[in-house]
């Protein structure tokens, strides 16, 4: 609550060191000038003690109290509520084409390529709040997962679900591709973005990948593409154990077409990035992030909740009592 609750005009609060030193003055100071009778003897009066005497400094701490609600008064204590509508004026639609063909299980990545690529796009889908993301995944064939959409719990969704083994074996980086730009050929948003990630070479499918690419500039669709894998040889599944079901790993080269990568990329207007290990492949991400930025207008509006006016009613009922205890209680004491 107290972070909600401010002063419109704090510079009268310095006006409170005004009250202890009319405290002081009150209390200690003006008691003295005070007007006092002298007399030889008082013993020839009989002296009944008075309560009222003793509460008549009342009068002067109701005084304070009301100079002192007064002060806070003026500098306007008020709560604030602030409400907050964003509007986004550049909207990004994104597809992400991933590659699921079985070299994906490849272990120079950890747990795998596949687990880690699944823990990354889930954090970049997070940071892209504004957008409207579609999923592509690609081996052999190709399969649009989720269709482009602002829902992004469908989209956690669906990436966390991605897996090996639903599409036939090989690697149609351009079925991958044409997937993904028939995805956004309907799309309406100011910008269009695809990030193709594979870790292998064009071996199968009947779409060219440069036919698919001429397809993506016509449409005026940025890649950015990506090739996963560590530089040299790493541990690949090669069989199944038949007695296990178990997948069977051996040390092979790391083969990435990044020429044709890089051309994508540059005939789009993109650009092409290596994930070696981890880390990098997070960077990436990070990277992708930063260059695409959806331009969002915020909106804020605040609702005041004035104080002021208790204070003031408050001051104006101790004020009223002092008054009337002046001149009826304590009258004869005044």
């Amino acid at each position: 609550m107290l972070q909600n609750f401010e002063f419109l005009h704090p510079q009268f609060l310095w006006l409170l060191l005004v009250i202890p030193i009319l405290a002081i003055w009150s209390f200690l100071i003006r008691k003295d000038e005070s007007a006092t009778f002298t007399m030889s003897s008082t013993k020839g009066f009989e002296i009944k003690p008075s309560i009222l005497s003793k509460l008549k400094p009342i009068l002067t701490i109701l005084r304070l109290l009301t100079l002192t609600l007064l002060i806070v008064a003026l500098a306007r204590p008020r709560n604030v509520s602030v409400s907050k509508r964003t509007k986004t004026n550049k909207g990004i639609d994104i597809v992400m084409a991933i590659d699921v063909s079985a070299s994906m299980l490849a272990r120079d990545l950890k747990p795998n390529r596949l687990e880690a690529l699944k823990k990354v796009a889930t954090e970049f889908v997070n940071q892209r709040p504004n957008d409207r993301i579609g999923i592509v995944v690609y081996a052999g064939e190709s399969f649009t997962k989720t269709p482009i959409t602002s829902d992004k719990r469908i989209v956690r969704n669906t990436i966390s679900e991605i897996k090996w083994g639903d599409l036939e074996g090989g690697t149609a980086i351009g079925m991958g591709l044409g997937s993904a730009v028939n995805r956004l050929k309907e799309s309406k948003a100011k910008s269009k973005v695809i990030i193709l990630l594979t870790d292998g070479v064009n071996n199968t499918g009947f779409v060219d990948p440069k036919t698919a690419t001429e397809l993506a500039v016509g449409l005026g669709i940025k890649v950015y593409t990506i090739g996963l894998g560590t530089n040299g040889t790493a541990s690949f599944p090669y069989a199944k154990d038949p007695r296990t079901g178990k997948l069977l790993f051996r040390s092979s080269p790391v083969e990435i077409d990044e020429e044709l990568l890089k051309y994508i990329a540059q005939e789009t207007e993109g650009q092409y990035f290596r994930a070696t290990d981890n880390t990098k492949l997070k960077e990436i991400y990070e990277e992708i992030n930063k260059l695409e930025k959806t331009e969002v207008e915020e909106f804020k509006y605040y609702n005041y909740q004035e104080k002021y006016r208790f204070l003031v009613l408050l001051a104006g009922l101790l004020l009223f009592i002092e008054v009337l205890l002046k001149h009826t209680i304590f009258k004869s004491f005044i």
